[in-house]
C-alpha cells in the first residue's frame, strides 16, 4: 500500500527536492506552501503524514498542527525545525507530533522517521481494529527500565502496590516523563495483563470527536458516520483504559465519563442502549489540574474519581542520578532498530546531558540518542552527533564555577565541537565547500583555515 504524504514548506526549492526524495521512496506526496493550501487539501484528502516546517508564511507549525487534529486526527505529524528551534519542536511532541527533524535535513533520518511515524499510525490502527493494544517489542529490545535512584525507586515500589487492585490511578508529570509507561507497566502486572490495553490522547480530540471516539457511535448519528463504531471503552472491555493528558477533555465529555464511570455502561453517540463495560481507567495529565479544577474547566467530581491512587512522576531533571542507565537503555534500542552497534557516549557529552535542562524530558533524551545514534553510525557518540543548542543551553545553565569539565576545559570543548560540526556539513554538502561555508554562516577563507587548523581531509 502506497503511503500519502502531504508536505508544508514555503520554500519552492527544498519544498521540491523533498517532495522529489519522498517520491523516489515510493511515496505518494502534495505538496503546498502555506497552512491555507494544508487545510484545503485536508478538506479534500486525508494524508497518512502531515510533514511541515515550523516557519511559514500565514499560520506557523505549531498552529497547523492544532488545526490537523482537529480536521484529520488520523493523519501522522512530523515538524521540521532548526537547530535554534529546539524548544519548539519540544513543543511539537506535546502537541501529539510523532517526532521532529532538524534542518538541514539529513535525508537517511529523515526518511527513518517517516517509515517509523507511518509504522506507529498503522500498528495504532490495527490494534484498535483487533482489539488488541499490546506492546511487543523486538525480542532484542529492553522493554523495561526502572532507574535506580530513590524517586524512581519509590514511584516503582508504588506501581507494583497497585497494579494488582482495581484502583483507578491518575498519573501526574510533565510532558515527556513516561505516564504512558508507567501505565503500561501498571496493567502488565495487573490481572487484566493479557487482555487488551487501549490508549486514547484526550489533548487530540475536539469535542466532537470525543465522544465517540470514548463510546462509539450508531451509524447516521452525525454528519460522515457512515456505519457503526465501537469507542475505546468497548475495545478495553476486561481490559484497561489509558486516559493521556484527560485535563484537556471537553467540559461535557466529561460528565459523560463520570457517568460510564459510575455506571460502569456506555450509551453510543446518537444510541439509547446501555452497553455494559468492565474497564479499569488508569489517567494522567500535567500538574495543571489543580488551576483546571479551581477554573471550573475540569470537573471536582471526575478528578476524585479518576484519582484513587496518585501516581507522581518527577521530571528528568530531579533525576540525573538516573541517567547513566536511561543512556545506556535508549542506546541500546536505538542499535537494536537502527541496526548499529554504536558502543556508548564520550564524556564530554554526558557532561553537556548532566548540565542541560531537558524541557521536553525522557521523550526529548530518547529522540536526542536515537538521533545521535544514527549520525554516529559506529563507536562513540560525540559533541558532533548532538544537536548544538543542546551544548549551547546546557553551558548557559551550568554554573560558572562548574564550566570546565576534569580533563576537558571549555577551549577544548569549543574546539572539538567546531572541527566535528564542519566536518559533518562537509559531509551532507558532499564537500562542497562554498555549500558549507555558506551553511556554516563564514566566507569560504574562514572555512579553509579551520580545516587546515584541524586537519580535516576535505
Amino acid at each position: 500500500m502506497q503511503h500519502t504524504i502531504l508536505v508544508v514548506d514555503d520554500d519552492p526549492s527544498f519544498n521540491k527536492m523533498l517532495s522529489s526524495f519522498l517520491i523516489r521512496n515510493d511515496f505518494k506526496v502534495n505538496s503546498v506552501f502555506s497552512s491555507a493550501s494544508a487545510l484545503e487539501s485536508l478538506s479534500q484528502e486525508t494524508p497518512d503524514l502531515v510533514l511541515t516546517d515550523f516557519k511559514l508564511p500565514d499560520l506557523n507549525g505549531l498552529e497547523l498542527m492544532e488545526k490537523v487534529k482537529e480536521v484529520s486526527p488520523k493523519s501522522a505529524m512530523i515538524l521540521m525545525t532548526n537547530y535554534q528551534d529546539i524548544r519548539t519542536a519540544v513543543k511539537s511532541i506535546q502537541l501529539g507530533a510523532f517526532e521532529f527533524v532538524t534542518k538541514p535535513v539529513n535525508p537517511d533520518e529523515l526518511l527513518l522517521t517517516v517509515k517509523a511515524a507511518l509504522k506507529h499510525k498503522q500498528g495504532v490502527s490495527s490494534e484498535a481494529e483487533s482489539k488488541q493494544r499490546e506492546s511487543k517489542p523486538k525480542q532484542s529490545e529492553r522493554k523495561h527500565i526502572v532507574g535506580k535512584g530513590e524517586k524512581s525507586l519509590k514511584t516503582w515500589e508504588h506501581i507494583q502496590l497497585v497494579a494488582p487492585t482495581k484502583m483507578s490511578v491518575l498519573i501526574l508529570g510533565e510532558s515527556g516523563t513516561g505516564k504512558e509507561y508507567a501505565a503500561r507497566m501498571i496493567h502488565e502486572k495487573s490481572k487484566r495483563a493479557n487482555k487488551v490495553f487501549a490508549t486514547i490522547d484526550c489533548g487530540s480530540l475536539s469535542k466532537e470527536l470525543a465522544a465517540s471516539e470514548l463510546f462509539g457511535h450508531v451509524k447516521g448519528a452525525f454528519t460522515g458516520a457512515l456505519s457503526d463504531k465501537k469507542g475505546q471503552f468497548e475495545i478495553a472491555n476486561r481490559g484497561t483504559l489509558f486516559l493521556d493528558e484527560v485535563g484537556n477533555l471537553p467540559y461535557d465529555v466529561q460528565v459523560q465519563l463520570l457517568r460510564a464511570l459510575e455506571e460502569r455502561s456506555v450509551r453510543k453517540v446518537g444510541s439509547e442502549k446501555e452497553i455494559k463495560v468492565d474497564v479499569r481507567v488508569i489517567a494522567a495529565t500535567n500538574e495543571k489540574m489543580a488551576g483546571a479544577i479551581d477554573s471550573q474547566n475540569f470537573r471536582l467530581d471526575l478528578y476524585h474519581r479518576l484519582n484513587e491512587f496518585e501516581l507522581h512522576l518527577e521530571p528528568l531533571r530531579n533525576r540525573m542520578e538516573d541517567l547513566d542507565e536511561y543512556l545506556d537503555f535508549f542506546l541500546h534500542n536505538s542499535n537494536s532498530e537502527l541496526d548499529l552497534a554504536v558502543t556508548g557516549f564520550a564524556e564530554e557529552v554526558v557532561s553537556v546531558f548532566k548540565a542541560y535542562h531537558w524541557p521536553g524530558n525522557l521523550r526529548e533524551l530518547r529522540n536526542v540518542v536515537r538521533r545521535a545514534t544514527l549520525l554516529c553510525q559506529r563507536g562513540q557518540i560525540g559533541l558532533g552527533h548532538i544537536p548544538e543548542t543542546l551544548i549551547t543551553e546546557s553551558r548557559a545553565q551550568q554554573p560558572n564555577t562548574e564550566q570546565n569539565t576534569p580533563g576537558y576545559d571549555l577551549k577544548n570543548i569549543q574546539e572539538h565541537q567546531e572541527k566535528e560540526t564542519i566536518q559533518r556539513v562537509l559531509e551532507e554538502v558532499r564537500y562542497n565547500k562554498s555549500k558549507a561555508a555558506e551553511l556554516l554562516n563564514i566566507d569560504r577563507s574562514t572555512l579553509y583555515n579551520k580545516i587546515s587548523k584541524y586537519q580535516i581531509k576535505a
